[in-house]
């Protein structure tokens, strides 16, 4: 079993920078393919950036060259470097979990986050 936890949502003006956390239990996090999805309101929920156990990362064409993801194995963590940021980054950030699959799919990801509000005012 896997719990995950997002943190650093908030609300930021256009161009601004956030940076989201997401922490997960248990002792294998470093074997897990992690992601970071995004839902924004009467949208369905897609990916914006994901990274393998081996480090190899993919990126939604809409966040190339403003958003970093990256991991710390040592401290079971996951996190997303957001700048530049774009009213329409606006959504409920969550972070995912997986052992297989393909990345791009929501259904490939076994645990969730309950997600953390990015708001991005124009």
């Amino acid at each position: 079993q896997v719990q995950l936890a997002e943190s650093g949502g908030g609300l930021v003006q256009a161009g601004g920078s956030l940076r989201l956390s997401c922490t997960a239990s248990g002792r294998t996090f470093s074997s897990w393919a992690m992601g970071w999805f995004r839902q924004a309101p009467g949208k369905q929920r897609e990916l914006v950036a994901a990274i393998t156990s081996g480090g190899s990362i993919n990126y939604a064409d809409s966040v190339k060259g403003r958003f970093t993801i990256s991991r710390d194995n040592t401290k079971n963590a996951l996190y997303l470097q957001m700048n530049s940021l774009k009213p329409e980054d606006t959504g409920v950030y969550s972070c995912a979990a997986r052992t297989g699959g393909i990345y791009y799919y929501t259904s490939s990801y076994n645990y969730w986050g309950q997600g953390t509000q990015v708001t991005v005012s124009s």
